[in-house]
């Protein structure tokens, strides 16, 4: 525990308690008045239910549509299963001021829908619950289909030659074994929608503001800090308090779950109600996942000539952007690639020792901790980023013209998800083959080689991958930490939409398609990886 433990209390709980203390502070005296005042203005209530009602819309509706989904990868074998599995991932790494772009594309004014058939969702809540989906349907799909895809479906058969349909066969077996990670998969889907920042901003215009927007707004714009830091507080104890039910919850459906090769549970789909459902999975990830990301495409290639690589052309130059970079743009691939392995390797670390420590009956305060693991993924990115630049700069932490603190910004919000990936596994994994290896004389360090390793490789590598896409797409925090000589992707698109010109919005467009093209290539080879005995992660 004490590597997860000073890593959070190092770049995660000092530079918010430091930018809060700066916002609620007046002359060394604490002003907690301002918490009343603000939570008293009819305003900032209206953004707090909100926040609220639109998250748990779109966390119910992301589990209904990718449910189906996350049982297709799990228990169907079909013809290029790895590539869609890396297609359905993409959005999740992509920059939110890119994707809400996107979608007003196809819901705004001259849109898809306007032109095909004069309907306009823009300003309004559908076109952010729809956007909430694209973005977290790889939550769900990889989170519950990876633990699916493990379990033995001869216990669902058991139960049905003892005289139980196949609805109750489910419901009675199959449904309470996947209850963590679907519960672990709804947490994360409803903290991202909670905080959402860029899909609002854009597709809801003036009428909707989550507590994110909101945090942006008065630190940005009306640079009042008193009012931002109370909200930030407010968010941070409905984040807390939400996590802290979903931990006494995991911890009563705790079960040992006997685990198999996922190999061994995949079959082709047999029967009119199997080839049914995967055709709905495939026709929703086509109008839902690719039909967005075509947009992208094709406006990347839509020239002031015609369609052409234009824009891609003048990503090479840094003067054909009108002075946004000091570098030319294209230069930020290879650097959100580098920063990527790196947060993806301090990630991978610390929530691989979290998760390790947390499958331990180690008393309360560890329990706590798998719940304060998730805190910055409930966090304003605002907060985090001016965090980082009032707290590290001073001598022995002067981090604020060194590279590794990009890294450090991604890894935060990686390692929640390597917690909650593996820890699902390692819970099922049963104790009691780590005591028969410790009587026949196995160390601890060869008992978790020998034992846990084999079992949970699958989920570490989906982790892995999870913690390189979050990466990847990282821009709340690191576009006020990236240096202009070495900007990141996210913060390259932000940087070009916020400058007007065509030509300026097709780089963006440009952009944005090689990040695409990035992760899914990264996330295909991810796919490709085969362990010796399992022919799976």
């Amino acid at each position: 525990m004490a590597g997860p433990v000073a890593f959070f209390a190092l770049f995660f709980a000092y530079p918010v308690v430091a930018i809060v203390g700066r916002g609620l502070k007046a002359e060394g005296v604490w002003q907690f008045g301002r918490v009343g005042e603000v939570l008293g203005d009819p305003d900032i209530l209206d953004v707090l239910w909100f926040t609220t009602w639109q998250a748990v819309a779109s966390t119910a509706l992301t589990l209904l549509i990718a449910l189906p989904a996350a049982y297709v990868f799990a228990r169907l074998d079909f013809p290029c299963k790895q590539l869609l599995r890396a297609v359905v991932t993409v959005p999740f790494v992509l920059p939110t001021v890119v994707v809400g772009t996107a979608f007003l594309a196809m819901l705004g004014r001259g849109g898809l829908l306007d032109e095909l058939w004069g309907v306009r969702l823009d300003t309004t809540v559908w076109a952010i619950l729809l956007a909430h989906v694209f973005f977290n349907y790889a939550v769900v799909v990889r989170t519950v289909g990876g633990l699916w895809s493990q379990l033995d479906p001869r216990q669902e058969e058991a139960a049905r030659v003892l005289g139980a349909g196949r609805f109750a066969a489910w419901r009675r077996v199959t449904l309470p074994a996947l209850v963590p990670a679907v519960a672990a998969a709804a947490l994360m889907v409803f903290l991202f929608t909670f905080t959402s920042f860029g899909v609002v901003q854009i597709l809801g215009g003036p009428a909707y503001s989550t507590l994110e927007v909101e945090i942006y707004r008065q630190t940005a714009q009306l640079l009042d800090l008193p009012t931002a830091a109370v909200l930030t507080l407010v968010q941070l104890a409905a984040v807390g308090a939400i996590l802290a039910v979903h931990a006494w919850t995991v911890r009563r459906r705790e079960t040992a779950l006997k685990l198999v090769d996922p190999a061994q549970t995949a079959r082709r789909p047999r029967g009119a109600g199997q080839w049914a459902l995967l055709g709905g999975v495939l026709a929703t990830v086509v109008v839902l996942i690719l039909l967005p990301l075509g947009v992208l495409v094709e406006r990347s290639l839509d020239g002031p000539d015609g369609y052409g690589f234009t824009y891609y052309r003048a990503l090479q130059s840094a003067a054909a952007n009108g002075g946004t970079f000091l570098v030319p743009p294209l230069e930020a691939v290879w650097n959100s690639l580098q920063y990527a392995l790196v947060a993806t390797a301090i990630a991978v670390a610390v929530g691989g020792l979290a998760a390790a420590a947390l499958t331990r009956r180690a008393g309360r305060l560890v329990r706590g901790f798998d719940a304060l693991l998730m805190l910055p993924l409930g966090v304003s990115a605002v907060t985090v980023g001016f965090g980082f630049l009032i707290t590290l700069n001073r001598p022995p932490l002067d981090l604020r013209t060194s590279w590794i603190l990009v890294p450090l910004a991604q890894a935060l919000v990686g390692v929640p998800f390597v917690v909650r990936t593996m820890l699902p596994v390692l819970r099922a994994v049963d104790s009691r083959l780590r005591e028969v290896a410790a009587v026949l004389g196995a160390s601890p360090l060869r008992a978790w080689r020998e034992v846990d390793l084999p079992m949970v490789r699958r989920a570490l590598l989906v982790a892995a991958g999870f913690a390189f896409a979050v990466s990847l797409g990282e821009f709340g925090a690191t576009v006020f930490i990236a240096r202009p000589d070495n900007p990141t992707l996210p913060v390259a698109v932000a940087r070009l939409l916020g400058r007007a010109g065509d030509l300026n919005y097709g780089q963006a467009m440009a952009l944005s398609t090689i990040l695409m093209v990035v992760c899914a290539v990264s996330l295909l080879v991810l796919e490709r990886i085969r362990t010796d005995r399992s022919g799976e992660f």
